[in-house]
C-alpha cells in the first residue's frame, strides 16, 4: 500500500509539472522513477511513458476540439514513431543500464535547456518560431490543409521515426524532437504545433507502452497508480496553471531538470 501511494504521489508530481510547463515537463517521470521507486532505466521508461501518454491525450483532445491538430500529418508521424518504438525497446534490453541513464542525461539536458531558451525569447517578446529556413510543408491557403510533396513526407517521416526510437529507448514522449521538427519543417502556428505533437506523443507512447506489456516489461502494479497519479496532478494543475504557468516557471523547472540530469549522471558514474 506504502509503494501504491508512493507511486500515486509521484506520478501526481509529474501530472503537475505537466499541467503548469506543457508536454516537456513529462520528462521527468523517469528520474522521478528511478530515484522515487529505485527502479533502473529499462524499468522506469515504459512506465513513464505511460503518464507522458496519458497526459498527452488529454491536451490533444482539447486540441482538437478546438481544430488545432493536423490530424494527417499527426498519424503519419505517429505511424513511422510508432514501427521504430520497438526497435528502441529492444535496444534498450540489450544494453547495459549506464549507458542508458546518460543517453538519457543529454536528451534531459537538451530538452531542458530548449525550454529555458525558449521561454527566455518569450520573456523578450521574440516570436517562438523566427528562425523558420526550410518549408517544405506549408498550408494550403484555401483549405487549411499541409501540402503533401516529397520533401514535406520525408522530414515528417524522419521526425516520426527518430521520436518513435527515442520513446521506446528512454521512455520519452518526443515532444522536443517533434515541436523543433514542425518549427523548422512547416509554417503552423504555435498552438497547432503544439496540439499536432500532443497526438503524436499519445500514439507512440500507446504503441509503445502495448509493445511493453506484450514483451512482458511492464510492471503495471507500479505503472497503474502511477499514471492515475499522473492524470489526477495534471487535472488538478490545470485549475491554477493560468495563474502560475509562465516562461520564468518554464525556466525555473529547466534549471531543476538539468540538475535532475546531473544527479542522475553523478549516481551511474558513481556506480550508485
Amino acid at each position: 500500500m506504502e509503494h501504491d501511494l508512493l507511486g500515486g504521489g509521484l506520478g501526481a508530481i509529474v501530472g503537475l509539472i505537466l499541467a503548469l510547463t506543457g508536454a516537456g515537463g513529462g520528462i521527468l517521470a523517469v528520474p522521478l522513477l528511478v530515484f522515487g521507486l529505485g527502479l533502473s532505466m529499462v524499468e522506469a521508461a515504459p512506465i513513464g511513458l505511460l503518464a507522458v501518454g496519458l497526459a498527452a491525450a488529454v491536451g490533444a483532445i482539447l486540441g482538437w476540439r478546438q481544430g488545432l491538430v493536423r490530424y494527417r500529418a499527426a498519424f503519419f508521424i505517429a505511424a513511422l514513431g510508432i514501427a521504430t518504438a520497438p526497435v528502441g525497446l529492444w535496444l534498450a534490453h540489450r544494453l547495459p543500464n549506464a549507458p542508458l541513464a546518460l543517453g538519457f542525461c543529454l536528451v534531459l539536458v537538451y530538452a531542458c535547456s530548449r525550454m529555458f531558451l525558449k521561454a527566455r525569447r518569450e520573456l523578450n517578446g521574440a516570436a517562438p518560431c523566427a528562425n523558420r529556413q526550410m518549408q517544405p510543408c506549408v498550408l494550403n491557403p484555401l483549405q487549411g490543409r499541409l501540402r503533401w510533396t516529397l520533401p514535406c513526407a520525408r522530414a515528417l517521416a524522419i521526425t516520426g521515426m527518430l521520436s518513435g526510437l527515442l520513446s521506446g529507448l528512454l521512455g520519452v514522449g518526443g515532444g522536443f524532437v517533434i515541436i523543433p521538427a514542425l518549427g523548422r519543417y512547416t509554417n503552423l502556428d504555435m498552438k497547432s504545433m503544439v496540439a499536432t505533437s500532443l497526438a503524436v506523443i499519445a500514439l507512440v507512447a500507446t504503441g509503445s507502452v502495448l509493445t511493453a506489456s506484450l514483451s512482458g516489461v511492464m510492471h503495471w502494479a507500479v505503472g497503474a497508480p502511477f499514471a492515475v497519479g499522473a492524470l489526477v496532478g495534471l487535472l488538478g494543475g490545470r485549475q491554477v496553471a493560468r495563474r502560475l504557468a509562465g516562461p520564468r516557471l518554464q525556466q525555473a523547472f529547466a534549471v531543476v531538470g538539468i540538475g535532475a540530469a546531473l544527479l542522475l549522471a553523478g549516481n551511474t558514474l558513481l556506480g550508485q
